[in-house]
């Protein structure tokens, strides 16, 4: 394998063992009391700030109930099925890595399917680092510390992530897809063009 490939698949590692927590319901305290690891070592792996160790991977596959190559992104793709019926999204939220690269911003792609219950007030945690998500499809619930969010596409919402969070989607007509920009280490985006009150007149109108 590549270096660049390794590099790469050691990125992805991280939000696929939080995918795998949370479709497996642990909190990161569970999953230490499970399997020794601290919670702050399993919380530097998860936001790619601690690259796991062959021992590590073993305990949180057995412990999550996935295989390596799930954790590695490299198990066979699924048969190809008849599209005639929409593709189901399944039971769990899928997470798709857009970036290739350990340390930094990481950028991902989230898809929650659609409900099959009214939906609950999302289960919170919170981390070291700071978040920014952006809507695409769907209507998404945040709940943000005591705050609670509806999100519809184009919304937009940053936050430190040490305030307590959670998301679901809060529609059960379809799916609801998001981006994340994630910065472990409470990296952010910052904006180098001026707003709109710098560019045009105070009617909001570009000035001539």
């Amino acid at each position: 394998m590549a270096v660049d490939d390794v590099d790469g698949t050691l990125a992805a590692m991280g939000p696929r063992l939080r995918a795998a927590r949370e479709r497996h319901g642990a909190t990161l305290a569970g999953v230490s009391g499970a399997t020794g690891i601290s919670a702050s070592v399993l919380s530097r792996i998860e936001t790619g700030r601690r690259t796991p160790t062959l021992r590590v991977l073993l305990q949180l596959s057995k412990e999550y109930g996935v295989s390596l190559d799930e954790l590695a992104g490299t198990a066979p793709a699924p048969a190809a099925r008849p599209r005639a019926t929409p593709v189901s999204f399944g039971d769990d939220k899928a997470v798709l890595p857009l970036t290739r690269y350990v340390g930094g911003l990481h950028v991902h792609k989230h898809v929650l399917p659609a409900l099959k219950d009214p939906p609950v007030r999302p289960r919170q945690v919170s981390h070291d680092g700071y978040e920014w998500l952006c809507v695409l499809y769907g209507r998404l619930w945040l709940a943000l510390g005591d705050q609670d969010l509806l999100l519809t596409p184009g919304d937009v919402a940053e936050f430190d992530t040490r305030t307590p969070h959670g998301v679901a989607n809060s529609s059960p007509t379809g799916p609801v897809e998001y981006l994340v920009m994630f910065g472990p280490q409470g990296e952010r985006p910052r904006p180098r063009t001026p707003g709109p009150a710098a560019r045009g007149t105070g009617d909001g109108k570009a000035a001539g």
